[in-house]
């Protein structure tokens, strides 16, 4: 990997994407598109076809497509928790609902560290506020390989107290021709955390049994059912490693793997008022910890300063 500025940033700033400055690189097939703000993976194909839900670069990225979350994923209640005996209160940043929504590195602006034409590097630090007073610096490699895309996300403390922490990728995955209601989905978890129906807040972990729709050990067509949820206690391999694999009636698909430090699995049929929007891409999200993890503690990463965390996970082309 050499050090190089893919692009040399416009002196009118005007004419700057709206989602920032673009890092593409290829290998073998594979091509990817990184956008700076968000370190968002904003296109990624297999000789031509899409595995991701793609975004144009002279746009605002819609939501979380493709973006890079962090210091935690998914919601924190109402933004408040309490660690080390001190409460703390985030900003809302899901109004509609009144919680903290995908961390504190979504709409940064990521900067160049590293690129090769397979691989490229980003990196932002967190700086210390009142809902989170901890210094952490974050890089994200994409790399292409004969295996697909891996990324991974690396935080460092630099402070000098321990923080709470946690990490997630949130890309929507796409199989092939039509929407999701066509597709067939497997992955291998046997509990999902039970939600509000309104605010989407953490309830109970429970086993999939008990709601035989969300249970995708077996492969079978997601059809009309609406998902947003997140899944545990995911059946590994002897590498330690699961996957989500999502395929479509033509036998073209996407399968998306993850490490041990990984540990729940939020999985999102995208349903939008928009019909254009609406279902067109499965999102799944590994997560180090579950919605809630800052107030509940639950595989909450304890980042002691000094010390780095890493989780990675790939997605990659299947064919029948």
């Amino acid at each position: 990997m050499t050090d190089a500025v893919a692009t040399t940033p416009p002196t009118d700033a005007s004419v700057l994407p709206l989602s920032g400055l673009q890092f593409t690189i290829t290998h073998d097939g594979y091509a990817a598109t990184v956008a700076s703000v968000g370190a968002s993976l904003r296109l990624l194909t297999w000789h031509g076809r899409d595995l991701v839900v793609p975004f144009d670069a002279d746009e605002v990225r819609p939501g979380y497509r493709g973006a890079v979350l962090a210091p935690w994923p998914n919601r924190v209640v109402d933004g408040s928790y309490t660690f080390d005996g001190v409460d703390y209160q985030l900003p809302l940043t899901e109004p509609s609902r009144s919680h903290a929504l995908h961390g504190l590195v979504c709409w940064a602006d990521w900067t160049l560290q590293a690129r090769s034409a397979d691989s490229v590097t980003l990196g932002t630090t967190i700086v210390p506020s009142d809902g989170y007073p901890h210094r952490i610096a974050l890089l994200v490699t994409y790399s292409l390989a004969d295996d697909g895309l891996t990324s991974t996300v690396t935080a460092e403390n630099l402070g000098t107290a321990t923080a709470p922490y946690g990490t997630g990728p949130h890309p929507y995955l796409v199989a092939g021709p039509g929407t999701v209601d066509d597709w067939t989905l497997e992955f291998p978890a046997a509990s999902y955390l039970t939600v509000t129906p309104d605010r989407l807040s953490p309830v109970a972990t429970v086993p999939v049994e008990t709601t035989p729709e969300f249970d995708f050990r077996t492969a079978r067509t997601i059809g009309d059912t609406f998902i947003d949820h997140a899944f545990t206690a995911i059946a590994r391999g002897a590498d330690a490693s699961a996957s989500v694999t999502v395929t479509s009636p033509a036998g073209t698909g996407v399968r998306m793997s993850f490490g041990a430090e990984l540990p729940w699995l939020q999985v999102h049929t995208a349903d939008r008022p928009a019909p254009e929007r609406s279902r067109i891409g499965l999102a799944v999200e590994p997560m180090t910890c579950p919605p809630d993890a800052f107030s509940t503690g639950e595989d909450l990463v304890l980042l002691a300063p000094g010390t780095a965390h890493s989780a990675s996970w790939t997605i990659a082309a299947t064919e029948a």
